[in-house]
């Protein structure tokens, strides 16, 4: 039996689903899939020593996420193109010695937001975050076609540089650094920073804010009634939590790991059931 040994770098990552969903879909398909938990909170060592001791110690894969999608670029041989023009990366890929970053959120997400919200207005969405998930969603929105992309980051020149970064991409004007009070106008708010998890409570936006004919998409999915999903809903508004997102990139990564295409609607599957039993245990 085919055997891979991979693992997830970030903090806090204790709660995450990807160890049981990973290797649930390994099970289906016949191979032997060991997932760790990389925790730099419990590890305290830096993203560069942790994808050096997994290196040395055979892993074939990990994947990155708060706050190291941006940091481990540093400590890798290649990118691929997406993970290049996203200047983050959530996968990492061992192969032949060589450690190669690639990025399957901005996919990940744009196939949530099509699978959960397919009809709504996309011209004015404000984005808060611009770390590596933040990166990645925006990449997403605009190649989705939105028509013009505030984003909102505690940090004004990371917001800047990533707006920068855009509309050399995309096209001049696509894409600005603002405040949240463009949300009053637009069409549509994502949600791409830890607050709303486990340990980061809480809700990023004044319910104020929020209307009727607003979209809300978190992409925080434990849990995935978040304190701004839940303000929301109460608003009327559509909304779309981080369940859909952490199944669909975590499918890339696996055929990036195993080169053998998963089933994302049984990942679907998987991940529904492990709420479940999450919430029975709760």
């Amino acid at each position: 039996m085919t055997s891979y040994l991979i693992g997830l770098v970030g903090s806090g990552i204790g709660p995450s689903a990807s160890p049981a969903l990973h290797e649930r879909e390994a099970d289906e398909l016949g191979l032997r899939y060991v997932y760790r938990l990389l925790d730099l909170d419990v590890l305290r060592r830096p993203v560069g020593d942790v994808v050096a001791a997994a290196r040395l110690a055979g892993f074939d894969g990990l994947n990155v996420t708060h706050p190291a999608k941006q940091l481990v670029l540093e400590h890798l041989d290649e990118l691929s193109s997406e993970a290049e023009a996203l200047g983050a990366v959530n996968t990492v890929v061992f192969e032949r010695g060589r450690a190669i970053g690639h990025n399957t959120d901005a996919t990940g997400f744009a196939r949530s937001l099509g699978r959960g919200l397919p009809d709504v207005r996309m011209d004015d969405v404000v984005l808060l975050g611009a770390g590596g998930a933040g990166a990645a969603v925006a990449h997403a929105l605009l190649s989705l076609g939105t028509g013009r992309l505030t984003i909102h980051d505690v940090d004004r020149a990371r917001g800047e540089n990533l707006a920068e970064a855009l509309n050399e991409r995309f096209g001049e004007g696509r894409a600005e650094a603002g405040d949240l009070a463009a949300v009053e106008n637009a069409d549509g708010l994502v949600h791409a920073t830890p607050t709303g998890m486990a340990a980061h409570p809480g809700s990023p936006v004044a319910a104020e804010l929020l209307r009727p004919d607003l979209w809300v998409a978190d992409i925080v999915y434990r849990p995935l009634e978040t304190a701004l999903l839940a303000a929301a809903r109460a608003r009327g508004c559509r909304v779309l939590n981080g369940g859909g997102m952490v199944v669909l990139q975590a499918a890339e990564s696996f055929r990036l790991f195993t080169g053998v295409e998963p089933d994302p609607a049984r990942m679907l599957r998987h991940f529904d059931a492990l709420e479940g039993e999450a919430a029975r245990a709760a």
